[in-house]
């Protein structure tokens, strides 16, 4: 299939505080990596909510990202609207998820990152905007959570249906799946989705749910759960669960978890700011789950999992590695994945996501925009024979 969008990658590896982060994060960063890449490329831009009520809030403020984007020859179709606030802080872990969809502000600073969206696309375009799958499981949800995240996603997605009719824009909420989460597995998903769809046809805006609600699908996250990739998009397709984004990513892969020296490697991905959750597949076909990867985790692990086939860890590595010294990845999941997803007979948004790379051992700035062309040249590649 011949992509009729940019190939894009997103903003949420670098710091935005404030509506005045934007314009320099463009110049900085994604120009500059257009610029080594020598093809267009979108930016999939991350807002925090403060930053976006100041876009919101100011004069001409949308116009004005969108001037910004111009200038450097840059488009935006997708927009990132999991992370709420600070995404680089010291300390983000499980904070990531709040607010969940059970709190009224989830769902207004979704139904704003879609005003700035539709602003920013062309006439008559089509946008996305992932979000978290619903919560995460090491948080506590209050009574009657469910029954809360089905109201206000019902409610944003009439707020997307009267967006459309009033524009000609349609914007597409893609809901994310991801270890650790209320919906993590491709099964968990679509038995919510059954569940919305039921709930929407009763309040009378199963139309609008139809149409505006999907799923993103963040490639790592499935291949950390030991889903296939073309099982994935096949079993979405089948229960008519529209795929309106995917993040382009890999985790890594410990493929001998006795040997000592891989896992000294893998310990050197143990950092405090971000999830990284790790599961293996055990002998007899049993998968192991562990919420954070830690350095004594890593070094020292119980029998069972030093026994166990391989290893996968939620950590956003760059899509173009193979390997990463001892350590592997699930490059050949992505494969897989792109290969399914190009034979979809609609094209969702794509978009590197490697948010790590601020976190990843001997990184840099300068190492940063390097290797972020490296991962879009090497996706283009990839598009371009998703099979080989």
């Amino acid at each position: 299939m011949s992509w009729s969008l940019p190939l894009g990658y997103c903003t949420n590896v670098h710091p935005c505080k404030s509506a005045s982060d934007i314009p320099q994060i463009l110049e900085q960063f994604v120009a500059p990596v257009r610029a080594r890449c020598g093809f267009e490329i979108a930016a999939g831009l991350w807002l925090p909510a403060a930053a976006l009520a100041e876009v919101l809030e100011a004069d001409g403020g949308v116009a004005a990202v969108r001037r910004s984007l111009d200038a450097h020859g840059l488009s935006c179709h997708t927009l990132n609207a999991f992370p709420y606030s600070n995404f680089h802080g010291d300390r983000v872990k499980e904070q990531v998820y709040l607010p969940d969809w059970a709190d009224p502000r989830r769902l207004e600073y979704t139904s704003d990152s879609s005003l700035l969206l539709e602003g920013l696309l062309p006439e008559n375009g089509e946008g996305s905007i992932s979000t978290l799958p619903l919560g995460g499981r090491l948080l506590l949800q209050q009574d009657g959570f469910l029954e809360s995240c089905f109201g206000q996603l019902m409610e944003l997605a009439v707020r997307l249906y009267r967006l459309y009719e009033k524009t000609g824009k349609k914007v597409r909420l893609a809901i994310e799946p991801e270890p650790f989460c209320l919906l993590e597995t491709t099964s968990e998903t679509i038995t919510f989705f059954e569940r919305l769809r039921d709930v929407a046809d009763l309040h009378g805006c199963a139309r609008a749910v139809s149409e505006h609600l999907g799923v993103c699908y963040d490639v790592c996250h499935q291949a950390v759960e030991f889903e296939d990739a073309g099982e994935v998009v096949r079993r979405l397709r089948e229960s008519d669960i529209r795929i309106n984004k995917v993040q382009i990513s890999c985790a890594i892969q410990l493929d001998d978890p006795s040997n000592e020296e891989a896992r000294a490697a893998l310990a050197r991905f143990a950092e405090p700011r971000y999830l990284h959750q790790t599961m293996a597949l055990a002998r007899g076909g049993k998968i192991l789950r562990h919420a954070d990867l830690t350095e004594d985790f890593a070094q020292n692990p119980k029998d069972e999992w030093a026994g166990a086939e391989l290893w996968r860890t939620h950590f956003h590595v760059p899509v173009d590695a193979e390997r990463l010294g001892v350590l592997g990845t699930t490059r050949a999941e992505l494969r897989k994945a792109l290969a399914a997803v190009a034979a979809l007979d609609y094209q969702p948004h794509l978009e590197v996501e490697t948010y790590t790379w601020p976190v990843l051992p001997g990184s840099s700035p300068t190492a940063m925009v390097d290797g972020l062309a490296r991962e879009l040249i090497a996706t283009r590649e990839m598009l371009a024979s998703p099979q080989a």
